[in-house]
């Protein structure tokens, strides 16, 4: 097994870094609901958590005839954003487990890179990886393709056998093991906290499952 210098941690943003799906969701069933779609918030988390806005739009079209154009998105964005602003914490924890790592960190997430430095910077956590921060726009294919996770560890110079993936969905999961990387779901974060999500995470076999980031450390180093 490689030292931890040269081990990367590479972490998804939303329910790892931030506490966000829970607002993410309910944005996105009330602009869904003002399109004419119905779908609770547990179907929107199903369907589209860890997916990229690329995913997301052709799954709408494709199974609801829902044409996601440039105002319904701008619309959707501006609401989430506000939000954001208003509400978003960090996932407990999270500041202190990156601060012990003894390995290096970046971030990469579906979102958009705007929404992830926004999100990072309301709660204080830019600070922590910035430039290191790689968006599934940068990429062909989002999760659950391992393109973006790939990207991430060509850029940072590590070879994807010496990198850990911190994920909170089963995209994610899957996204990292076909990236040929080691993945540690988390399941601490708001909309994880439930049987249902839980076992979602565990069905896909991830090398240690928790909900604790300050078992992190720990995990890392084994």
């Amino acid at each position: 097994m490689a030292d931890q210098a040269s081990r990367l941690v590479i972490f998804d943003c939303d329910g790892v870094l931030v506490d966000s799906e829970p607002i993410s969701l309910d944005v996105l069933v009330e602009a869904l609901g003002a399109a004419g779609v119905s779908m609770t918030a547990e179907e929107a988390s199903e369907r589209f958590l860890g997916r990229s806005l690329k995913s997301m739009s052709a799954i709408l079209h494709d199974e609801h005839g829902l044409a996601t154009d440039d105002a319904f998105l701008e619309g959707m964005r501006m609401r989430l954003y506000a939000r954001f602003r208003e509400e978003l914490k960090p996932v407990l924890g999270i500041r202190n487990a990156v601060e012990q790592l003894d390995a290096a960190s970046c971030v990469a997430s579906s979102s958009q890179p705007e929404r992830i430095r926004l999100s990072l910077t309301v709660t204080g956590l830019l600070d922590l990886f910035e430039p290191n921060i790689f968006s599934a726009s940068m990429v062909a294919h989002g999760k659950p393709a391992p393109d973006l996770f790939l990207h991430a560890s060509a850029q940072m110079g590590y070879e994807p056998a010496n990198c850990v993936v911190i994920e909170d969905s089963p995209a994610g999961i899957e996204a990292a093991k076909a990236a040929g990387m080691r993945v540690f779901a988390f399941a601490g974060a708001s909309h994880a906290r439930n049987h249902r999500h839980r076992q979602a995470l565990a069905n896909l076999h991830p090398d240690v499952l928790f909900d604790d980031m300050s078992e992190l450390i720990q995990f890392v180093r084994q």
